[in-house]
């Protein structure tokens, strides 16, 4: 059978308790008062008055320390939710179904269930719900960054500087070479050549980004990121148009629509990529401009190397080697810029030239819209360049054949 405590809430309990300290200590009170007065008159405490100020003191000790309790347990949870503050056992012990199966004694025979909250990774405040207490890991590292190509066109051109907004350069665009033998008296060959006055234009290239101010104050290694993104991003666009440029609008006229077509002296036997090359070569050569090197796709370069010949042994190099990629002695550039089955050989240095009005530049400004009301930052990369072509003939540009 339960007793009455058991029915009582924690309030209940509390308030109880609480009178039953103030009673105590009214009485410890008591027993003082009249202990100090027979002090006075010299008079001396009996073994019985001793023995109750002992037991008046550890009664309002025992009382004192469940008014904590209570206190405490309040304070938790608050008095509408009192079964929370009780260890699951407890909760058992305490609810209806184990009073009603064994009114407080174990029985035999019998049983009784009672379903308790689980404890799960919500982030709610329903009953159970942990997941405030888990935090996602986060890994310490370098911040992320996009997969970058490697730049190459530029660095096999001749390197030049302006401060004007365009270049005037000649081109030649035709040689006649009537040289010969002449016996004496005679009337000698006459020659000629062709030259063009050509302009090539400074060509901008530029975009940026918005940042807040107070993001780039507070992420360390925030404006040094961005600020490599815009710079490689001018790099990117740079590299097409050295190559592709169609010349119209804002575009550079590249090396590609100016190159020479591809036209082989002859045929050689059982052809390959290696003798289309080689063959191109021979052409820049024929036109006095010799080869520097080479510049096709990796899926290209790739197929090259992975040429057998007919006892299954590789023809360029070792795969296990590190030799820097050539071929007939000249280095090849393998970069995707240049169209899968396209290949450029040229003499790169000698006939074409880049010249730089402005360096890649990074510039920050908050005076752009309104920008400054809102602690916004905004980047701003660019560079200012031409490039010219002095011979056409230097260039060879063909397709290998092996896409449709």
């Amino acid at each position: 059978m339960t007793s009455k405590t058991d029915d009582k809430t924690v309030e209940q309990l509390a308030a109880d308790t609480k009178a039953a300290f103030d009673k105590s200590l009214n009485e410890v009170k008591a027993i003082a008062e009249d202990a100090l007065g027979k002090a006075k008159a010299s008079e001396a405490l009996t073994a019985g008055q001793k023995q109750a100020a002992d037991e008046a003191l550890t009664k309002l000790n025992e009382l004192s320390a469940q008014v904590k309790e209570h206190s405490q347990r309040m304070a938790r949870k608050g008095s509408d939710d009192e079964d929370a503050a009780l260890s699951p056992g407890e909760q058992f012990v305490k609810s209806d179904a184990f009073k009603s199966a064994f009114g407080g004694n174990v029985q035999q025979g019998r049983n009784a269930s009672f379903g308790l909250k689980a404890i799960t990774s919500l982030t709610t405040d329903e009953d159970g719900s942990a997941g405030d207490l888990i935090r996602t890991q986060r890994v310490q590292s370098r911040m992320p960054t996009l997969p970058d190509r490697r730049m190459t066109i530029r660095d096999l051109l001749a390197p030049g500087q302006t401060n004007s907004n365009g270049i005037e350069y000649v081109q030649e665009t035709g040689f006649t070479n009537n040289a010969g033998m002449v016996a004496e008296g005679t009337l000698k060959p006459e020659s000629s050549i062709k030259f063009d006055l050509k302009t090539a234009p400074v060509r901008k290239i530029a975009h940026w980004m918005l940042a807040s101010s107070e993001v780039l104050a507070d992420a360390a290694g925030l404006r040094s990121m961005i600020d490599y993104r815009l710079r490689y991003g001018l790099e990117y666009v740079e590299e097409a148009q050295l190559l592709n440029g169609d010349g119209t609008g804002q575009n550079l006229l590249g090396l590609i629509p100016q190159a020479t077509a591809f036209a082989p002296e002859f045929a050689p036997a059982a052809k390959t990529q290696i003798d289309d090359v080689r063959l191109a070569m021979l052409q820049a050569a024929l036109a006095e401009y010799p080869a520097s090197g080479t510049v096709m796709n990796p899926i290209d370069w790739a197929r090259i190397e992975t040429t057998k010949d007919t006892d299954g042994r590789y023809i360029i190099g070792n795969p296990q080697g590190t030799a820097t990629p050539t071929l007939w002695s000249l280095p090849v550039v393998a970069t995707q810029a240049i169209s899968v089955d396209k290949f450029l050989v040229g003499a790169f240095a000698q006939g074409a030239q880049v010249f730089d009005r402005m360096d890649a530049t990074i510039m920050v400004s908050t005076e752009d819209g309104d920008n400054f009301r809102k602690n916004m930052v905004t980047i701003l990369a660019e560079e200012r360049l031409a490039m010219t072509v002095y011979r056409p003939e230097a260039f060879v540009y063909g397709d290998f054949g092996n896409v449709a």
